[in-house]
């Protein structure tokens, strides 16, 4: 089994190869993710905290966290780090204050931050769209990155940004950068597990690939659940279910006492 990377192995790893990260949801999917030998994961508190999933993905460094709205106060933010690290996360999400990052990461606690399209900040940036296309504001995505650096955060996640922003600032900055949709130049490519899997709950964003269809494999199942039931009702209907093979006996001696037991 290969160990779980730390953040020591990350910071040395950068300028050096493409990490791969994912965003899952399951056990299925964190174990098929340990099989894989993805680097990174980035999974709800619910699972990190689940006790089976240290078992299945063991060397998987995994990130969960919260986004800033319902996080509370930077203290409760702090609190819930802490459950989370003793539960056997390696790093925590933050999408709130510079002031919230730099108190966590003073704590020692691994701290990733967030820049480009941030779902919980969209409305600051013009809403669900690309960040970084003119130079003003990809000059504000450095100076993002880089008061994330001066912060003490170990990683910060930038979300469909122009690659070329992206490669210039992953050069000029020691933080690690884990890209969305910006590009080859970062440290890590980022992709939700769906997405990939092609589960087809959402239409596919552009910045992601589908490596299967399991939307179709859904609806196929479906089908197969919907025949499988039909079938069951017709032989309930028809008296074909349940057969003698299905069902328990009792010897014709207990069953004669059975019956005067309970008055013939």
């Amino acid at each position: 089994m290969r160990p779980r990377p730390t953040v020591a192995d990350l910071r040395a790893w950068k300028g050096k190869r493409q990490l791969t990260m994912l965003r899952y949801f399951t056990l299925d999917e964190a174990a098929a993710a340990e099989a894989a030998g993805i680097d990174i994961a980035s999974v709800p508190p619910e699972l990190v905290g689940h006790p089976r999933y240290r078992e299945v993905a063991p060397s998987v460094f995994s990130m969960t966290g919260k986004a800033h709205p319902e996080a509370g106060t930077p203290d409760d933010y702090l609190r819930f780090c802490g459950q989370m690290l003793e539960a056997g996360a390696d790093a925590l999400y933050c999408s709130g204050s510079m002031k919230t990052v730099e108190m966590l990461a003073r704590e020692w606690v691994p701290v990733v931050g967030h820049v480009g399209l941030v779902p919980a900040r969209a409305t600051f940036t013009g809403g669900f769209r690309a960040v970084g296309r003119d130079a003003e504001t990809a000059i504000g995505l450095y100076e993002d990155c880089r008061a994330y650096q001066e912060a003490g955060a170990i990683a910060v996640e930038i979300e469909v940004v122009p690659a070329r922003v992206a490669t210039e600032i992953a050069k000029r900055l020691d933080i690690l950068l884990w890209s969305m949709g910006a590009g080859a130049g970062c440290d890590a490519q980022y992709l939700f597990a769906e997405d990939i899997l092609g589960e087809g709950r959402t239409r596919l964003p552009r910045h992601a690939r589908a490596y299967r269809d399991f939307a179709a494999e859904y609806a196929r199942l479906q089908r197969e659940r919907v025949a499988a039931f039909s079938e069951f009702r017709a032989d309930v209907e028809s008296g074909a279910f349940p057969e003698e093979g299905h069902l328990v006996g009792i010897a014709e001696a207990e069953f004669e006492k059975f019956l005067d037991g309970i008055g013939g």
